[in-house]
């Protein structure tokens, strides 16, 4: 059986290269240069490469470089003027690490290389890459209708496309299950897990010593991943383990939250007990919310407010779910759920997740 793939230098590929050479492919890689600023990931994949070929798996490797065409494109992964955002992956922030039309490019090159070893080799070849769609909405080329559009369109376009397929194992999934499969993958083929998943990046900001900075949506995806199998993950971070997995946690509980109308468990919020002087912001848009004389014990478990910076605006929509009528409360400045308020005899109160709060201390 024979393969042409992607080879990013990251996780998703990465696994995928384990699991083609566990099923028996003969296997040809290509990885791209396209001027991104985590181009570290270039020396994980020939670090992974040199690896496998001291166990015995000769595997074809070649680096195209592309950095003087998607030069052109406006990314947060390319361009110095641009920050990578930090926070959870499907945040709107996000958006800035999409470089436009990246998977089609790729996705063309590894086709035609796939061609040409098809005629070469007389031989079908599969296309296989590492794309999951499953808790990617912000990247629209990585969805299934995207590689069905575009395989149709490479068929259409050249001869004996019948040779050349696409195999997408893990569209439908997501990392902790590409970790999973990976797992079994290297354990078939006496590799070790460890050794491989320390020779890959996925981190959009590392330092300069190439380590991850366990902030960016990547990491974030990551490092949950590993922790949802029970597992530390083998690549250096600029800080411990213990501090990056806190740090993906408390992202993936401001996500669910602020974004998709969570609320934290009661009595664990940073600010419950918390009666410092200072103000507190909203931890997506920093918008001023509350000050801390607006503050109380109210016993609830989530912090409590009397009242609101006029200026904050805080936007207030009735809430049906769950069997009750409540009162929700979201940020004017990013629209981002904050929690509900309530009328009591005492006045109002703003029960608010202590997750949707930082706190500026005066």
């Amino acid at each position: 059986m024979r393969a042409v793939m992607a080879l990013s230098g990251g996780m998703d590929s990465t696994g995928l290269l384990m699991r083609l050479l566990a099923d028996g492919y003969k296997v040809s890689c290509i990885s791209y240069e396209y001027g991104q600023k985590h181009n570290i990931e270039l020396e994980r994949a020939k670090a992974n490469i040199a690896y496998l070929a001291s166990k015995g798996f000769e595997v074809e490797h070649r680096i195209a470089d592309l950095s003087s065409a998607m030069g052109l494109f406006h990314s947060a992964l390319t361009s110095d003027e641009i920050d990578v955002p930090e926070g959870h992956y499907e945040e709107e922030a996000m958006k800035a690490t999409v470089v436009p039309n990246r998977n089609a490019i790729f996705a063309s090159i590894v086709y035609g290389y796939a061609l040409s070893i098809a005629i070469k080799e007389d031989c079908e070849v599969e296309i296989a890459l590492g794309v999951h769609s499953g808790d990617h909405a912000i990247y629209p080329d990585c969805r299934p209708e995207f590689y069905d559009a575009i395989g149709n369109a490479f068929a259409i376009g050249n001869w004996d496309s019948e040779r050349v397929s696409f195999n997408l194992p893990y569209i439908d999934g997501d990392k902790e299950s590409i970790l999973r499969d990976a797992l079994n993958a290297c354990e078939k083929l006496d590799l070790e897990f460890d050794t491989v998943f320390a020779n890959t990046n996925t981190s959009y900001n590392p330092d300069e010593l190439g380590r991850s900075s366990g902030t960016s949506g990547a990491d974030v995806e990551r490092i949950l991943a590993f922790h949802a199998i029970g597992r530390k993950d083998p690549v250096e971070y600029v800080t411990s383990w213990e501090e990056v997995l806190k740090g993906a946690l408390k992202a993936q509980l401001r996500h669910n939250v602020m974004k998709e109308n969570g609320t934290e468990r009661a009595f664990t919020g940073e600010y419950d007990k918390h009666f410092e002087e200072g103000t507190y912001l909203c931890a997506d848009c920093d918008l001023p919310l509350f000050t801390s004389d607006m503050k109380f014990d109210s016993g609830c478990g989530w912090p409590a407010f009397n009242t609101e910076i006029p200026e904050a605006e805080i936007e207030r929509i009735i809430d049906n779910s769950h069997g009750m009528k409540r009162v929700e409360v979201r940020c004017s400045g990013c629209n981002s759920h904050l929690g509900h308020v309530f009328d009591e005899r005492q006045g109002e109160r703003y029960c608010i997740n202590s997750i949707c709060l930082e706190f500026k201390e005066e």
